[in-house]
């Protein structure tokens, strides 16, 4: 008869995997946040194709200028000639070059955009940060003073203050609407600071001495980083619209600097005389950077949704 083997034979210890090798076949490594944001992003097809659509629009507008063979100002002797190779969106009645023109607007609508969100995103996000804080009687004058700019129309305050922008610049056009954009950012804030400020890190951190100051720029603004970000996207789109309509009613930017409002003011007629290429193209831009904006912000806003714990594969 044979001997059965035993239970400490090399045979059954081959056999048998280990549980170091069991944890290392089913031990997954653990994403950080920002690896969850931005496979969540990418997985907003929309999202992903509106950020390289924007991006193309920012270079064009800043870089193409400068590579065109004709400049905004320049008057060429083609007059009121269709889009062709030469000038591939036409021109208007005096011979300007509608392409040296819609990438002119185009770079003076973007900046102001971009100005409006990053001004009324701070400014917001400090006063939303310590309204929620501090509460109290504090946060009820703030609100209140809050309450009092919400009213005051946009469109009124940039034909009250329309003459000085000739003289000014872009940028007074571009303070007045960051002046008037910043609450609808600080009730946000305030909402998301007054949950916050309740949180155990946050406790733990006035229990050890930390400053006021330090709590709100250290642990409480870091955390709602996210919708602050969806609200600059959302800024960037409004504040082109604005733009483009106090341009339209003869607010905004003015001659002999141009904005894609302002091109589009300057061709009703032209739209009626049968130039239809000097208002369409304006328009078609605004609509592809309002679009692709949005597009970002709500890809932006499912990235940082904490609710979306799932990560499809």
């Amino acid at each position: 008869m044979h001997d059965l083997p035993s239970e400490n034979t090399q045979t059954t210890g081959n056999l048998t995997p280990s549980a170091g090798q069991i944890e290392r076949e089913f031990t997954v490594k653990a994403r950080t946040q920002t690896q969850l944001v931005v496979r969540r992003f990418l997985q907003h097809k929309l999202a992903v194709v509106s950020v390289f659509v924007l991006v193309a629009i920012v270079l064009l507008a800043f870089v193409g200028g400068a590579l065109w063979h004709y400049s905004y100002t320049d008057i060429t002797p083609d007059n009121s000639v269709s889009p062709s190779a030469r000038h591939p969106f036409g021109t208007d009645n005096l011979g300007y070059d509608e392409f040296a023109r819609v990438m002119r607007g185009t770079q003076r609508s973007l900046e102001i955009a971009f100005t409006v969100a990053i001004l009324a995103t701070i400014v917001g996000t400090v006063w939303g940060a310590i309204a929620g804080y501090y509460r109290g009687i504090a946060d009820s004058a703030m609100m209140r003073f809050v309450d009092l700019v919400l009213t005051i129309p946009i469109i009124a305050a940039g034909a009250l203050l329309g003459h000085h922008f000739q003289s000014a610049g872009w940028w007074a056009l571009a303070l007045v609407i960051a002046g008037l954009s910043w609450p609808a950012v600080s009730r946000i804030v305030r909402g998301q600071t007054l949950s916050l400020r309740e949180k155990e890190y946050v406790e733990a951190a006035r229990a050890l001495g930390a400053k006021d100051s330090r709590i709100i720029f250290r642990h409480i603004l870091p955390n709602v980083i996210g919708q602050v970000i969806v609200v600059v996207t959302i800024l960037v789109a409004l504040a082109i619209l604005t733009e483009s309509s106090l341009s339209y009613l003869g607010f905004g930017v003015q001659a002999p600097d141009t904005s894609l409002g302002t091109l589009i003011a300057s061709a009703q007629t032209a739209l009626q005389g049968g130039q239809w290429w000097l208002f369409y193209f304006p328009g078609i831009m605004i609509i592809l950077i309002c679009l692709s904006v949005n597009f970002i912000g709500d890809g932006l806003r499912d990235a940082f949704d904490p609710s979306q714990q799932r990560v499809r594969a």
